[in-house]
């Protein structure tokens, strides 16, 4: 699965239920918020979205996924999520970020893996069609500007034989759900990644948001994400786009509507987008504070159904 910020947690906790064999490939040119901060101050890769894709996925006591996500509100530490602390801590006692994530790893009971997309501190560098530059997640996803290129500064090393191995076995590819330009193109962006996604044996399937991101996709459509991936993250192969076709209510679509954004939906006989075969289902959920997230038990079950129809059909 590829992904970064909370998008992804959706799909990890919903998979995890059905297979110990996960591996989440997470961005990190993340520079916001308290990963910005440690990746600055402690000269590390950003925490946050590999400990959200940790807590994700683990099976250990509830109470430690509380703690890891736990966020100080006060004193000097205000901002901080303790498991981003407990990274930073942990790397300085290993000496690297990646054994950092594997002690972690033991110790919430997570199932399967996650991996950083590369080791090296990456910048993330959108150009505009103006001649101008926007460089850093932050800065993208405020500038408002529309984005005609992306790159990773400096050029990280291709991909590695970890991931390389892991791609060439995989049964499904996931991308998603997550911001298209800051969460799920910066992975694409590493050399080879996108290469090695097109040449696995599983499917690739994109699991549609369910909104525009204010500053970032302000007038896509989901036609639009499908050609941007394709254009800006160098990646022609998607077998299926899975798409929440549950209804959302006038007054959660006017609140979702006040802060910019727009709940993505497509025709009701729409069966491909640029040719990539539609997947509806019903995937929409609310949070308590009246959020629209993703179901993660329907969105696993869609997503099963979408791998093991084809080994139906073949009679594998």
């Amino acid at each position: 699965m590829f992904g970064g910020g909370t998008g992804i947690s959706a799909s990890l906790r919903g998979i995890k239920t059905h297979t110990n064999d996960l591996t989440a490939i997470v961005t990190v040119a993340d520079d916001g918020g308290s990963s910005g901060r440690l990746r600055k101050d402690y000269h590390m890769l950003p925490p946050g979205d590999i400990r959200n894709c940790l807590v994700a996925l683990s099976d250990g006591d509830p109470l430690l996924g509380d703690l890891f996500n736990y966020r100080f509100e006060d004193s000097i530490l205000r901002g901080h999520s303790f498991g981003n602390l407990f990274l930073a801590v942990l790397t300085r006692l290993t000496g690297e970020f990646r054994a950092a994530v594997e002690q972690a790893r033991r110790l919430l009971g997570v199932r399967g893996q996650v991996i950083p997309s590369t080791d090296t501190r990456v910048v993330l560098v959108a150009s505009h069609p103006d001649g101008t530059r926007s460089t850093g997640e932050q800065c993208i996803s405020k500038c408002g500007k529309p984005i005609t290129a992306m790159e990773l500064k400096p050029p990280p090393p291709p991909i590695s034989d970890e991931i390389a191995g892991i791609l060439a076995e995989a049964d499904l590819v996931l991308l998603g759900p997550g911001s298209l330009f800051t969460s799920i193109i910066p992975n694409l962006l590493v050399p080879g990644m996108a290469d090695a996604i097109e040449a696995c044996p599983g499917l690739v399937v994109l699991v549609a948001n369910l909104m525009t991101q204010p500053g970032e996709t302000d007038g896509f459509d989901l036609r639009n994400h499908v050609r941007t991936l394709k254009e800006l993250g160098g990646l022609e192969r998607i077998d299926h786009v899975i798409v929440n076709t549950a209804p959302v209510a006038t007054e959660v679509r006017d609140r979702y509507r006040e802060a910019g954004a727009e709940i993505l939906v497509i025709p009701e006989d729409t069966t491909e987008l640029d040719g990539t075969p539609v997947v509806p289902a019903d995937l929409v959920t609310l949070t308590d504070e009246g959020m629209l997230r993703h179901d993660h038990e329907r969105l696993a079950l869609a997503l099963l159904q979408i791998v093991v129809r084809p080994r139906e059909e073949s009679g594998s």
